[in-house]
């Protein structure tokens, strides 16, 4: 499961290169789920979800605040929530989430992304279920052991505790995700390395030369589109 989280961590370390496109991206998710339900986080599951993510980013908090005024007053955009599924060279699998306005407009990037750079569109379902829905967080400096029996404490039946690189993964079922993150904060864990739900891969692929080079240039054309706002996939990047 370790080669799984260092996927991530990469993943999440190139994102963060780029502060403007990860401000950008996360104002229209806290926008969406303030409009769609309570603007209030505390009576709005789904934004708090999205404001503890973006903290884990270090986005501002007037990005934070604004994008939820945008919500309460006049802002009137109509974004839909879109999966695509795919597959990149050599039996490599691809997941793209993506929030749009103009689903004619992202549907043809994707595609066109999939088609430059040695993929292929699936339909839905094609990869999914390969992947398995996962609440993640990383805790610093706290030993697995312990955290493990504190949420068995709390009656949290979490899939795995592990140390990795200094710091403890937990996975846990997405629907315990608040669950498990209060019961983290309330034993005292202040700041989270990540919190997120993520879709895992049952089994990875390596891929090398050609392959991996065509692959990389796949995601990055994904992750590059204004729209996606998450790109999963099945390949072991290394550490």
């Amino acid at each position: 499961m370790g080669r799984k989280w260092a996927n991530i961590k990469e993943k999440k370390a190139s994102k963060d290169a780029n502060n403007s496109r990860i401000y950008a991206k996360f104002g229209i998710e806290i926008y969406v789920a303030a409009k769609q339900g309570d603007p209030d986080p505390h009576s709005n599951q789904k934004l708090r979800f999205v404001i503890e993510r973006a903290k884990t980013y270090n986005v501002p908090k007037h990005i934070i605040d604004r994008a939820i005024e945008k919500a309460k007053g006049t802002g009137d955009e109509n974004y839909s929530e879109l999966r695509y599924e795919g597959f990149g060279p050599n039996g490599s699998m691809i997941i793209v989430d993506a929030l749009t306005n103009n689903v004619n407009r992202t549907a043809s990037d994707v595609r066109a992304a999939y088609g430059k750079n040695g993929g292929n569109m699936g339909v839905s379902g094609a990869v999914a279920y390969m992947f398995d829905n996962t609440a993640i967080f990383g805790v610093p400096d706290k030993d697995a052991d312990e955290l493990l029996e504190l949420l068995m404490e709390a009656d949290l039946d979490v899939r795995d505790v592990f140390d990795e690189d200094g710091q403890t993964i937990v996975y846990a079922e997405p629907s315990d995700f608040h669950a498990v993150q209060e019961a983290l904060k309330t034993a005292g864990v202040e700041e989270f390395s990540v919190a997120e739900i993520e879709m895992i891969p049952q089994n990875e692929v390596t891929l090398d030369g050609d392959d991996l080079t065509k692959f990389e240039n796949l995601i990055d054309a994904l992750e590059d589109l204004d729209d996606v706002q998450k790109v999963y996939h099945n390949v072991d990047l290394g550490e």
